[in-house]
């Protein structure tokens, strides 16, 4: 995602722009993980491969079919000296159809051995794509365990069209991180928001530097030169949300609420605005509350780099990766405003499918809007006023409902999608419009969702008829008129 999108921002002297994009096994949620009673294999099954894909309207080839995953345990070994990784993964799944075999979604490493249930299973490499064959059938309905023996020197992926992502090399370490994919440079998996699942992480370096992860830090054992770094994250999380980074940081821990709170700052940068910045994240989060109601996960954090390679903040599941580019000027807490919306917006509430990307980037960018209010520097009326009078005609040209693959980080989605919820907020009013929000986060909790759903929620709890407001704001390529009350 080297081609960031433009952000405006209310300032005091007028309209400032900035960038930003946006993007042994654990224990595990028995409810999820227990597979229903085994059925037996009949004369009349049929089993037939799983698809390489989930048809995705703009990636088709992201993710697969055939089957749900519940939970992975990945545990790696790197060696920064080498740049090589070495990795076990253990994939929790259920089959959803009868499946000879199945697909995992895993970019430039070697697989040395496959198991299915512990039996031996044939493998095969097909591009970018892992293909298992079990030495049986897999019944659906029936839970299956995947353990996979990895190595080799992970690759950034290549995307034509929104710039590398994945596993980065660095100095001292690693950065595996990127939008819409990244997790299959670094271990194999169904890598597309719609399949959802836990995680247990372990991470092994050389003693002296730091690991860190997803979720609830399950702290570290050094042995003979090495030290591995434990992370769990227990609420269902989108593939590319799942990240590493390992280095040198400043650390700073503690508890918020019952929850631990893990924040990291690279030692490359001196002590100042980052830190002053991320620091911020539990109040932010505890303002975040109040409107779109209890936060989702059970940790909190953040963590900045300063890497030329990465000039993006992403919402990376209960602990957001920044940029350093964003504190150059000095403390910045719209951006952890944004990426701790997500949390919300994006990580609790997944994509279905990747078109309906304004579900993120909108609601994080009104997010900041909200937080800028909040912290009376500026409101959200006056935030809608001067993007609806000044951005480029890009913005009303491009709908952020349907953006296509292309656009789908262009400012129309971030820009025009929060545009389009200020637009519904004029329509309905302030209660229905708070309404609207917190019944989205609490229903949509721990799933994925759809823009039509979204539609159909804030017409039942508004009462009102909105197709004609959503297809101005997020389907037509024509600037809408100023929003009125309904």
């Amino acid at each position: 995602m080297r081609e960031t999108p433009r952000r405006l921002r209310v300032a005091a002297a007028g309209l400032v722009t900035g960038a930003l994009v946006l993007s042994g096994c654990g224990s595990t949620e028995q409810d999820r993980m227990t597979p229903p009673p085994s059925a037996s294999p009949s004369p009349s099954r049929v089993f037939t491969p799983g698809a390489a894909g989930v048809d995705d309207t703009y990636f088709p080839s992201y993710g697969n079919g055939g089957y749900d995953v519940g939970q992975y345990t990945v545990k790696v070994r790197y060696d920064p000296a080498k740049g090589r990784l070495t990795g076990t993964a253990t994939v929790r799944a259920t089959a959803t159809s009868d499946l000879s075999s199945f697909n995992l979604d895993l970019a430039g490493l070697t697989v040395t051995t496959v198991t299915v249930d512990d039996a031996p299973a044939i493998h095969t490499r097909t591009e970018n794509e892992l293909v298992i064959k079990p030495a049986s059938g897999l019944i659906a309905g029936n839970g299956f365990v995947a353990e996979i023996a990895y190595e080799g020197v992970p690759k950034p992926l290549k995307n034509e069209m929104l710039g590398d992502g994945g596993f980065l090399h660095t100095d001292d370490g690693a950065i595996a991180l990127g939008q819409p994919e990244s997790a299959s440079t670094w271990f194999p998996v169904n890598d597309h928001p719609s399949d959802k699942a836990t995680y247990d992480f372990e991470i092994t370096v050389p003693k002296g530097l730091t690991a860190i992860s997803n979720g609830v830090p399950g702290g570290s054992t050094t042995t003979d030169g090495w030290t591995t770094w434990k992370w769990s994250e227990k609420s269902p999380m989108a593939s590319y949300l799942s990240m590493v980074v390992i280095g040198k940081f400043r650390i700073t821990t503690g508890e918020h609420k019952g929850r631990p709170v893990y924040s990291a700052v690279t030692t490359t940068l001196a002590k100042g605005a980052p830190d002053a910045s991320i620091a911020q994240t539990v109040k932010v989060a505890d303002y975040l509350e109040t409107v779109f109601g209890p936060y989702p996960f059970d940790a909190y954090g953040g963590v900045v780099v300063s890497d030329s390679r990465i000039s993006y903040a992403l919402e990376t599941q209960s602990r957001p990766v920044y940029s350093a580019d964003f504190f150059r000027r000095g403390e910045n807490t719209e951006v952890v405003a944004h990426e701790l919306a997500h949390q919300w917006f994006g990580n609790s509430v997944a994509l279905a499918k990747w078109e309906d990307i304004w579900l993120n980037e909108g609601f994080a960018t009104y997010a900041e809007w909200l937080w800028a209010e909040h912290t009376e520097q500026y409101t959200a009326e006056e935030a809608f006023d001067i993007r609806y009078a000044e951005v480029p005609a890009q913005v009303w040209r491009t709908p952020p409902g349907k953006p296509g693959a292309k656009e789908l980080f262009s400012e129309s989605v971030y820009q025009r999608g929060g545009m389009a919820l200020h637009a519904l907020r004029v329509a309905v009013g302030d209660t229905a419009f708070f309404e609207i929000i917190k019944t989205w986060a609490a229903e949509k909790r721990n799933g994925t969702a759809s823009t039509a759903e979204f539609v159909a929620l804030a017409e039942g709890i508004s009462g009102k008829q909105l197709d004609a407001l959503f297809d101005a704001w997020l389907y037509n390529t024509k600037k809408p008129p100023t929003p009125k009350p309904l």
